[in-house]
């Protein structure tokens, strides 16, 4: 009989990094002994940089790196937490850790404030409740680079993980982080209109850890605000914790039942944004995000660079160029437009899926002050959002959007997306296929600039199906066509 242990047998799970962290499936991929491999990567990286850093200061190794951790409120994400922190504190790294589930953006800022080397938030933000994940932060306040996972995933089983004393290794609590937060978005929302204005609002954060987080900040004046979904749910009410139209059934119900201004929604750990407007019918962020950017450009008179990601609206474009706003665009993922808010002068940039950033705030995705930002537009326009809608319509032009997401293993949609970039149809739907590009997925575009966009998500076996188009009919064809396209592909296998 081999001298190897049953443990050394058990082939072991591979550690990828995804668009924004480390996520698997609870009890399957994500157990305690492949997040303490993670954890003890991620410590290695921590005091090789530091080592560096004092190596090349001529300083001898008299601190030790400084990491805050946090966590949402999916299945056993405490303990979690906590095991991540052990390994951390057995490594010789000091940690602060949130005594209860916070919303990302926190542990970004948190981070930021007290100067330390790095974050982990436990959560696997959108995805299914039977996930979790892995999430660094960066000492700047955002979201890590794609060089410092790549170097995480290189180091993995390096070395035999090793736990610590949680409590001895903790140096102080973050109340002033916690305070200096509310300080921050007090200062940049203004919160005395809001809380003046005699409207009703309806806050959404799914049972995710932005519990009562935006009505915390306008609540004891005239605004009358209501929170549903507020508490724990580990399920997340039988839907993905997403602030999209299929799992907003019951904000828009609730705003339509309530005859409110406008629903706010986030995501399961409070870094995304969503709306629904006066009628009940949810929004895109095809039609929040240029909105927030005309607020931001036109009422506060700001200025700045705007970063749209792959999947964003043709009409973010149109109205950067009507204020002589440089445009920037990336691929989806908001490392991608964190990485250009560290490097130039940005007002806004965003993602398709509720990520916003915005000038004079972390260079990260803020649910909570998203939520509080876009509210203040609605309330200095005096309108309502369903008539912003058309007035920007009347102004820039009309453009829908949709999307759909296909269930395809990541393999089998990979290799659809690169044989359609190889190949792509002359039309589709009807419509002669004028360009096409491939930044991020396989983009095809139209002659009124409408646009079909394939993209496998690399944290889920889904193939996601977005296109924008100058009417609601013209859209629904174009995914109609591009969901029959992947179909037959997949048929085909």
């Amino acid at each position: 009989m081999s001298g190897r242990t049953v443990h050394e047998r058990i082939p072991r799970t591979p550690i990828l990094f995804g668009t924004d962290g480390w996520r698997a499936v609870i009890a399957d991929a994500f157990t305690f002994a492949n997040l303490e491999r993670v954890a003890q990567a991620y410590a290695d990286f921590l005091n090789a940089a530091h080592q560096t850093s004092l190596a090349e200061r001529a300083e001898d190794a008299t601190e030790t790196p400084h990491i805050v951790v946090g966590y949402d409120r999916r299945f056993l994400s405490e303990k979690f937490a906590a095991r991540a922190a052990e390994v951390l504190a057995g490594n010789g790294i000091r940690v602060a850790m949130f005594e209860g589930d916070v919303p990302t953006p926190l542990v970004s800022w948190a981070v930021r404030e007290r100067g330390a080397a790095g974050g982990v938030v436990i959560t696997a933000s959108h995805n299914p409740a039977e996930f979790n994940g892995f999430k660094i932060k960066a000492p700047w306040g955002g979201s890590a680079t794609r060089e410092t996972t790549a170097a995480v995933e290189a180091l993995v089983d390096a070395q035999t993980p090793r736990r610590g004393d949680l409590t001895e290794a903790m140096r102080g609590g973050l109340d002033e982080a916690l305070e200096s937060y509310r300080a921050q978005v007090a200062s940049y929302v203004d919160l005395e209109r809001l809380r003046a204005a005699r409207a009703r609002v309806v806050v959404d954060p799914m049972h995710g850890s932005g519990g009562r987080w935006v009505e915390s900040f306008l609540k004891g004046g005239a605004l009358d605000v209501e929170t549903i979904r507020a508490e724990r749910d580990t399920e997340f009410g039988g839907v993905n914790p997403e602030p999209i139209e299929r799992n907003l059934a019951p904000l828009r119900a609730r705003v339509a039942g309530a005859d409110a201004l406008v629903g706010l929604a986030t995501d399961g750990d409070a870094d995304r944004v969503g709306a629904v407007n006066e009628l009940g019918e949810t929004m895109t962020m095809h039609e929040v995000v240029p909105l927030l950017l005309l607020h931001l450009a036109r009422r506060r008179g700001m200025t700045g660079g705007v970063v749209r990601t792959f999947s964003q609206s043709v009409l973010t474009k149109r109205i950067a160029a009507a204020h002589d706003l440089k445009l920037y665009e990336t691929p989806i993922g908001f490392k991608y437009v964190a990485d250009l808010m560290l490097r130039e002068d940005i007002l806004i940039g965003a993602e398709e899926s509720g990520g916003v950033g915005v000038k004079g705030h972390i260079p990260e995705r803020d649910g909570i002050l998203n939520s509080l930002l876009f509210l203040e537009a609605i309330v200095a326009a005096g309108k309502p959002p369903s008539e912003l809608v058309r007035e920007m319509h009347r102004e820039f032009g009309e453009f829908y959007f949709g999307r759909r997401d296909l269930h395809l293993e990541v393999a089998r949609g990979l290799n659809f997306v690169q044989t359609l970039s190889a190949a792509p149809p002359e039309a589709l739907a009807g419509q002669t296929v004028h360009g096409f590009s491939h930044l991020d997925g396989t983009k095809l575009t139209f002659g009124d600039e409408s646009w079909l966009l394939f993209r496998q998500s690399g944290t889920e076996p889904v193939l996601r199906i977005y296109a924008e188009a100058t009417s609601l009919a013209k859209m629904n064809e174009l995914l109609d066509a591009g969901s029959a396209l992947a179909l037959q592909a997949e048929a085909r296998g």
